[in-house]
């Protein structure tokens, strides 16, 4: 690989495209269990996480929402009351196994008369400058291979007075916490993984993708140079997770 231009997978260095590869895999192999793998992961927690962060996106009848790497459906489910029959909701994923899920779990929930969906990949929207009111991703920055790109695609598509939230796992502020929490995610979720979802190898590299992803404060530095202004973040449990959010003014 000497020469070429290199990322992480999980603690593995590899190409970019390798990387886009290999996690297309992650995800396919995971899609049916998805949603069951995270409750055990963060004990039902991912749920409260993603209430909060819809709480604070504070979406509005009529809007026009992104809901980016929406997988499973969970945050759309959670967002198409708000937005009411006159807004418009796109789910979009990279993958369409996950899209599959989420699909179907939509239309189980009944909703499905303000929701599109699409494959999308979030380093490249086919979508027109400034067409949303709110885009959110919950969990999957951390599986973009060109983190920066993918940001400066989201404020791309934002229109002016529009918000972005990401929602993603983050580096833990308490040492002892993050003692425990480290030797919980490396060890314990690949056994689970083999466990529940015959895929050990899948949900080690999740749990590696953590460390790899950058910090709170790393993050919203690019969320800055990507263009976004008035950004913040919230720690959740002293930052296992942390939502961002920036505005385009």
């Amino acid at each position: 690989m000497t020469g070429d231009p290199v990322t992480h997978f999980g603690y593995e260095q590899v190409t970019p495209a390798e990387k886009t590869a290999r996690v297309k895999k992650v995800f396919e192999s995971v899609a049916d269990r998805y949603d069951v793998m995270n409750d055990l992961m963060s004990l039902g927690l991912h749920r409260w996480w993603k209430r909060f962060a819809v709480s604070i996106a504070s979406a509005r009848s009529g809007q026009r929402v992104l809901d980016l790497a929406g997988g499973s459906g969970d945050v759309a489910r959670l967002l198409a009351p708000s937005i009411g029959a006159n807004g418009e909701l796109v789910l979009a994923d990279i993958n369409y196994r996950m899209l599959e899920v989420g699909r179907d779990r939509l239309i189980n929930a009944g909703v499905v008369d303000n929701v599109r969906i699409l494959q999308a990949n979030a380093e490249s929207l086919p979508f027109q400058d400034r067409r949303f009111d709110l885009i959110t991703m919950a969990f999957g920055l951390r599986n973009v291979t060109a983190k920066d790109r993918a940001l400066s695609e989201i404020y791309r598509v934002l229109r002016p007075g529009g918000k972005a939230l990401i929602l993603e796992f983050s580096q833990v502020q308490n040492p002892l916490l993050a003692r425990v929490y480290d030797a919980y995610s490396l060890k314990v979720l690949p056994k689970l993984g083999a466990w529940i979802a015959n895929d050990a190898a899948s949900y080690r590299y999740l749990a590696e993708s953590i460390r790899m992803h950058p910090p709170q404060h790393e993050l919203l530095g690019m969320l800055t140079s990507a263009g976004f202004e008035r950004c913040r973040f919230h720690n959740l449990m002293a930052g296992i997770v942390a939502l961002h959010v920036g505005y385009r003014l």
